[in-house]
């Protein structure tokens, strides 16, 4: 089920947000600060975010920026300002919607389902970022220090989810000549990899073993 983070410094707000999102079976999470909703859109993405532009700490608007730079997550404005001009800024710094104090909540789950649908399979979160001219993938927004074949290792798997790759062929993605003595050394690098992604989350299991056939990223066990 999709869920919804909700960025607001009013309670009671929130809580009609929640109540009416979660009636329409949405899970949430409640935030009042703007710093607070980016880290955690880094560590645990939601599939869509209602960011209030009156926060204590640094503007909707300032948010939604800095969020673009990591994320395409969908986002709804939410603000006591009607002014024409909110709405353009609001929609050309990346906002999906812009909806307007007072509201009805109703509208605002039926919005949050539209975009859900319109955006379709896009929205689905993901915890890696790639970054292939710094040669550097991220888990959970914490960098990992990866060696070149490991980076080039996990890259492979990251690209194709749920694809399960033979020992043969992750030796060719990480470009080391295909021969028996070498096999093994995949899954050397399979180890050291796993053991840098349970430093970040210990529960985590996104590279999955098949026994006898090789290995798969997998983005529901992340």
């Amino acid at each position: 089920m999709p869920h919804i983070l909700i960025v607001e410094d009013e309670a009671a707000i929130a809580d009609t947000l929640i109540f009416a999102l979660q009636g329409e079976g949405f899970t949430t999470t409640w935030l009042t600060l703007g710093q607070a909703a980016l880290e955690h859109q880094r560590q645990t993405p939601a599939d869509l975010i209602i960011l209030d532009i009156g926060l204590p700490d640094i503007t909707g608007f300032e948010t939604c920026k800095q969020l673009r730079r990591f994320s395409e997550v969908p986002v709804m404005f939410l603000s006591a300002r009607d002014a024409e001009i909110d709405r353009v800024v609001g929609l050309e710094i990346g906002a999906d919607d812009y909806v307007v104090k007072p509201f009805s909540p109703r509208e605002v789950a039926a919005r949050v389902r539209a975009i859900l649908k319109r955006v379709g399979p896009a929205v689905a979160p993901t915890l890696f970022q790639v970054d292939l001219e710094r040669m550097q993938i991220l888990y959970r927004g914490q960098p990992l220090s990866l060696t070149r074949h490991e980076f080039r290792l996990l890259q492979s798997l990251l690209d194709q989810p749920e694809r399960v790759f033979s020992r043969e062929q992750l030796l060719d993605a990480v470009g080391v000549p295909v021969d028996a003595g070498y096999e093994r050394n995949i899954d050397s690098h399979i180890k050291s990899v796993r053991s840098k992604l349970r430093s970040v989350a210990a529960d985590a299991e996104p590279i999955q073993t098949h026994r006898g056939l090789g290995y798969s990223y997998s983005p529901s066990h992340s």
